[in-house]
């Protein structure tokens, strides 16, 4: 879904012109973001505890004959012994692990190939234990036939210039504007005759709504929150919207063919069927909500997963892979009978009441102790992310860090601080101290923030997903003890 604006655009000329105008707003927004990135830096840096509280510390306490740390011992000992600190509060939840599953996510600015990625995630899984891991999400690879598009900034840029219709109208309107127009005569007619035409404002309008579902699916799922299992009934919203969108545009009933709608729809199938595994469909089919008669009442085309033949193909095959013996999967298949009927173990009057008022994941807690096989695993589903944005802040912290201007500092030393600085952040993001008070969300818009015409904001499309079989192979193959994950 990342490049659906370029091929979308490719497809429909008439709205060339506002995205090509919006891509010129953008240039110029993003000089003045870049005005912006060390201020907003500097604030977050003020936020962060850790630096609160050294230097509450330093004004609060003399300290007779201190002397400041040395360059060398702070780059090496002091570093590495900081690092052995976070390894031992980073333990309690190593140990959550066998319980809650881990999600490989494998994401670099390096120029790899189907060799690279496989080393590094088969060293990742010998380093988390081949039974905690749950699924592998991998980041677009010059391997991966990449084309770059600027939808998500694009889509920005085209809201916020909606919003600001009547100062563009006013603008260009003014006195002050026909003095512009001796820098670039051309130009500055061409703004002029788009600014003032309401033809042209509604071809934005236009846009805003046929895309804006594919753009909120995308901020939805572009987190390092756990998703998987609401991202299958995600999709389906999202194309009925998109459908609705362009219908009502066109002026046609759903029963009357769409050329531009099947190109807008083959576009997202295409993307979808790369990217969706049957752990989607396996997560969608656990999540009690899609069960309830409030969420089907909702759409007369909506079905409970279990009635839905391909949600049920791919579940079967998650679960013939996960309990490869046949007794367990019979009991499994008992189990998960049971539940998407709402009897037996699951039939009780809290059961049934709370599935629209819990959340998936505490529903299971709450109700799901007896069924002991299809706990486990669901428990695990509910709490994996669907898209690889926490890795990606990795490398915007070591790009931080790590620059041109620092290129003499060695990659073991920036990893390590790169280490240090992320573990710290999720630490901190488990504590009551960070939903509350001067340091609240310290991290939010920190490193992450970057002006908006840069590189790493690049949404990109692929053609091959990990579920590749050449990259499987490479993966899996020629090492017993994870042939079989």
């Amino acid at each position: 879904m990342a490049g659906l604006i370029a091929s979308i655009v490719r497809s429909g000329a008439r709205v060339a012109v506002v995205v090509a105008l919006a891509q010129r707003l953008r240039d110029r927004w993003g000089q003045y973001s870049a005005l912006m990135y060390m201020k907003r830096n500097m604030a977050v840096s003020s936020k962060n505890p850790y630096f609160v509280k050294a230097f509450s510390y330093a004004a609060n306490n003399y300290i007779d004959g201190y002397i400041p740390l040395g360059y060398n011992k702070l780059r090496t000992t002091l570093l590495e012994k900081e690092k052995q600190h976070v390894e031992r509060m980073l333990e309690p939840t190593k140990n959550s692990w066998s319980g809650k599953g881990v999600s490989i996510v494998n994401c670099s600015d390096e120029i790899k190939d189907k060799d690279y990625v496989a080393k590094q995630i088969r060293d990742v899984i010998r380093e988390v234990g081949l039974s905690n891991v749950v699924q592998i999400v991998t980041d677009n690879a010059p391997l991966l036939n990449v084309a770059p598009t600027r939808f998500a900034s694009t889509i920005v840029m085209l809201k916020r210039f909606r919003l600001l219709k009547q100062g563009h109208k006013e603008m260009v309107i003014s006195e002050k504007w026909s003095s512009y127009k001796e820098d670039n005569i051309g130009k500055a007619e061409f703004v002029t005759e788009k600014i003032l035409s309401e033809n042209w404002w509604q071809k934005i309008d236009y846009i805003l709504a046929f895309t804006n579902p594919i753009y909120d699916v995308l901020r939805s799922t572009d987190t390092d929150a756990p998703t998987l299992h609401l991202v299958h009934e995600m999709w389906d919203s999202m194309i009925k919207k998109v459908k609705s969108a362009i219908y009502l545009y066109e002026r046609k009933d759903e029963q009357v063919l769409s050329s531009f709608y099947n190109v807008v729809h083959s576009i997202l199938v295409q993307r979808w069927t790369k990217s969706s595994t049957p752990l989607h469909c396996l997560a969608h089919s656990l999540n009690p909500r899609y069960y309830s008669h409030q969420w089907l009442r909702v759409d007369p085309t909506r079905v409970s997963p279990h009635q839905d033949i391909k949600i049920t193909n791919e579940r079967v095959k998650c679960l013939k892979r996960y309990f490869r013996n046949e007794e367990e999967r019979r009991k499994v298949n008992i189990e998960f009978a049971s539940f998407s009927d709402g009897r037996g173990v699951f039939d009780d009057h809290d059961s049934l009441n709370d599935i629209d008022e819990v959340d998936a994941k505490s529903w299971w807690l709450i109700h799901g102790g007896k069924a002991k096989f299809l706990q486990p695993i669901t428990l695990r589903l509910l709490g994996q992310p669907s898209s690889s944005s926490c890795c990606e802040r990795n490398w915007s912290t070591y790009s931080f860090i790590h620059s041109l201007k620092r290129n003499k500092l060695k990659p073991k030393c920036a990893e390590n601080l790169v280490f240090v600085h992320t573990n710290l952040r999720l630490l901190s993001r488990k504590t009551p101290q960070y939903n509350k008070g001067e340091t609240m969300m310290w991290d939010i818009a920190g490193d992450a923030f970057s002006p908006i015409d840069e590189e790493n904001d690049v949404l990109e499309v692929v053609h091959l997903s990990l579920d590749e079989p050449e990259l499987e192979r490479v993966t899996f193959s020629n090492d017993e003890d994870i042939n079989h994950i």
